[in-house]
């Protein structure tokens, strides 16, 4: 048994399996800092679902009267005003009603206006109407990030944790040699344009305003420089994500800013469509059983540790991870000593 395990691991450990930015990666076991990012979302034109708030708590007349002497930060208390790019399916839907139910306001924001006016329609429903916002914003284009920020703005006056949860594996799983010029424009044009574009608006507007703000860019698949084979686009702008946080972390840096900061977010295997639509192999199979968990779940552990870190007063970079290296091994273990887990959501062969 020592020796299947140990063959196992090792085989996952040089091939680790997952189509999405919510995928495995296996961090330095360490307990995870906490911090709380900043959202934001756009587009002007879609009032029939992105109305300005009439009645609420937040206003933008009372972001001006807070206006302090540049450079100086001041406190930030909940509720938050939250924004999150690619939110309305998946795990940045979920993020958004955990952050509703912890009292926030939220912005969310898709390519499909469709998608968006369902998804804000729903939360609407279930949470105070004047609290959800939604718009159509496509974060390859860079005048549509734009009109997000100023769609936040509007709504909200400011942001205070923007997300960038927006990504894109294009359905594809096959070799590199296989895959079209559409394929690869579209997950490097989201996965790497995207996030450069998303994160530049989020930082211009965040040095504006006197609560600062942060900026959680999610990392996925490849992140951790391990092999992501049949999807190796997807996994090298996944890669990518850690260094454009940490080239950001370190301008902010050496520009001596103190209240914007740019952390990164680790969701982990989450049972989006998108995942299951590459299981298609045993392994697959056996790490999605094993390691996956449903977006409700991983969001109920991953907001209340991104809230507390502007509760704390830190402005500190950090990395927040749902599934560590110490529980994932855990996990594998029990798996191959016990059977646990086993066709939790698909039947292996």
């Amino acid at each position: 048994m020592a020796t299947a395990a140990s063959s196992t691991c090792c085989q996952f450990l040089t091939s680790v399996w997952s189509p999405r930015a919510h995928s495995i990666i296996f961090p330095p076991i360490s307990k995870p800092t906490h911090f709380q990012p900043y959202l934001a979302t756009a587009s002007l034109q879609n009032s029939a679902f992105s109305p300005t708030p009439t009645t609420s708590s937040y206003s933008p007349l009372s972001v001006k009267a807070q206006a302090a002497t540049p450079g100086e930060r001041q406190p930030m208390l909940p509720p938050y005003n939250v924004l999150i790019t690619g939110s309305s399916k998946g795990i940045g839907y979920a993020l958004a009603k955990e952050f509703l139910k912890a009292g926030d306001n939220v912005v969310i924001c898709s390519r499909s206006a469709e998608r968006v006016e369902s998804a804000v329609k729903s939360l609407r429903e279930e949470y105070e109407e004047q609290r959800v916002w939604g718009t159509q914003c496509d974060v390859r284009d860079a005048q549509d990030v734009k009109n997000l920020v100023l769609f936040a703005q509007k709504n909200l006056g400011y942001i205070d944790i923007w997300i960038n949860n927006a990504g894109s594996n294009a359905y594809c799983y096959k070799p590199l040699a296989e895959a079209s010029d559409e394929d690869l424009i579209e997950v490097v044009s989201t996965n790497t344009l995207g996030l450069m574009i998303c994160c530049r608006e989020a930082i211009k507007m965040m040095l504006q305003q006197p609560r600062g703000g942060h900026i959680f860019n999610i990392d996925g698949a490849g992140s951790d420089g391990r092999p992501t084979p049949s999807f190796a686009a997807y996994g090298a702008t996944k890669r990518s994500v850690v260094h454009l946080t940490k080239s950001l972390q370190a301008e902010l840096q050496m520009q001596d800013v103190k209240n914007v900061v740019v952390h990164n977010l680790s969701p982990g295997m989450v049972t989006t469509d998108l995942l299951m639509s590459g299981a298609v192999t045993k392994q697959a199979k056996f790490f999605i059983n094993v390691l996956a968990e449903p977006a409700e779940v991983v969001a109920e552990y991953l907001i209340p540790n991104i809230r507390s870190i502007p509760a704390n007063g830190s402005w500190k970079p950090t990395y927040i991870r749902f599934l560590t290296g110490l529980k994932a091994y855990s996990q594998i273990f029990s798996r191959l000593a016990f059977g646990a887990r086993r066709n939790r959501y698909m039947l292996e062969d």
